[in-house]
Parts: structure tokens; sequence; C-alpha cells
């Protein structure tokens, strides 16, 4: 078993859409970031990275990289699970919150559970996403942005421990 931990926030600016797990959230605004700034994949993806204890996502997707530029964080997701399946681990359970003042998320919190568990491969179950606000304290509160936190347990597959391979 490895736990990993994961945040990203982003400053919300005019002129993008709003993207979290991978879906477009109906917004006047969006989240700025070299990728399309989706706090919630890449706080996921960093705690999965983290189980791995295989870094962040800044050494497999530097924003320097200008190939990267506006990247859909979905296949971001796709390449961090991707590594997780090649070491020989899948998701136990994630627990996630989002904070945000604005947009309201309640009405698209089963969406976005629902495109977790689908991205992660993993029962929706095993996905608890949490949303909140700051009650308008600090830059969150007074809605500039959005934050992310994720926690996440691993566990080596069955055919990894049969083996006796890392992490069984």
């Amino acid at each position: 078993m490895r736990i990993g931990q994961g945040f990203d926030a982003h400053r919300l600016v005019a002129g993008r859409p709003l993207v979290l797990g991978g879906v477009t959230i109906p917004c006047d605004r969006g989240l700025e970031g070299h990728s399309d700034g989706d706090v919630l994949l890449h706080a996921v993806a960093d705690a999965i990275l983290g189980a791995l204890g295989a870094g962040d996502l800044g050494r497999y997707f530097p924003s320097s990289d200008e190939r990267l530029r506006g990247v859909d964080s979905r296949r971001i997701i796709e390449r961090v699970v991707a590594m997780m399946r090649e070491r020989g681990f899948a998701v136990v359970n994630l627990d996630a919150t989002v904070i945000a003042q604005a947009p309201r998320l309640a009405p698209q919190q089963s969406t976005l559970q629902e495109s977790l568990a689908r991205l992660l491969g993993s029962e929706l179950s095993r996905i608890n996403l949490k949303l909140t606000s700051t009650d308008h304290l600090g830059a969150l509160g007074r809605e500039e942005g959005i934050a992310s936190l994720a926690v996440v347990l691993l566990e080596a597959s069955e055919t990894r421990a049969e083996s006796g391979g890392e992490g069984a």
C-alpha cells in the first residue's frame, strides 16, 4: 500500500473554459495555466505520482514545454495512470476536495466523480469528491481562483504481489 497527496491552484481568468476533473463546467471564466488548468486532475495526478515515489507533474509535464501548451489534462492523467499500472499498482481509493467560492459546483458533483472514476479505471464507490468554499476568506474566497487537494491510496495489483515485485 502507498499513499500520496497532491495540491494545485490556478487563477480564474476570462476567455478560457473552466475544466475540472476533465469536465467542462458552465462559467464565464476558466483556469489560467500552461495546460487547460484542470486543478482537480493535476492534484490527483500529483497524488498518484507521490504514492509511486515518482516526483511531481513538473518532472513529466514542464510548463517550459511548448508542445504541452493548452493540453487537455485528461491526457496527463491517462499518462500518470499508465505509469501507475506499469509499476503494478491500482487505486484503492481517492479522496479529493475542490475549493471554490464560485462557480457553485454541487450540480456537477456526481458528473465529476464519474469522470474521475472513469479516468482512473476505478469503481465509483472508491472515489470521494468534496466541494467547499472558504466563506469569502482570501484569494479563493474573493473568487480569484480555484484550488484542489487529493489523497490517494494505491495497492500493488495481485499479479505484481504474487510475483514478489516491488510494493508487494
